[in-house]
């Protein structure tokens, strides 16, 4: 984090209460991986509304239109600017993990 910006490392669907991986599918692993991205923004006295951009990081490419439709509900328009790119893996064998860049609230 610099004085106004925050760099948020990625985020995988862990349950923040067990450390497990959460989530049969795609979207599931999505939506819990984006509220975790939003739990650390607060943290950092920051919010989704304030993200610059995201990078996603898919096992598949074959994911991305589900992702995509859970992304667009956290990320209603106009949303930030995102790469995504396909990988080999992730950490304990999720689908889908996301960074985020931001600013602090009230910047």
């Amino acid at each position: 984090m610099t004085d106004n910006m925050v760099f948020a490392s990625g985020q995988i669907a862990l349950d923040p209460d067990t450390g497990q991986l959460v989530g049969e599918d795609v979207r599931e692993q999505t939506r819990r991986a984006l509220q975790n991205v939003a739990a650390v923004l607060d943290a950092a006295g920051s919010s989704p509304a304030q993200v610059l951009k995201t990078t996603v990081f898919l096992t598949t490419m074959a994911n991305f239109t589900a992702m995509n439709e859970v992304y667009a509900e956290f990320f209603p328009a106009p949303q930030p600017a995102r790469s995504t790119v396909a990988v080999a893996e992730l950490p304990k064998s999720a689908l889908v993990e996301i960074e985020v860049i931001a600013l602090r609230a009230g910047v």
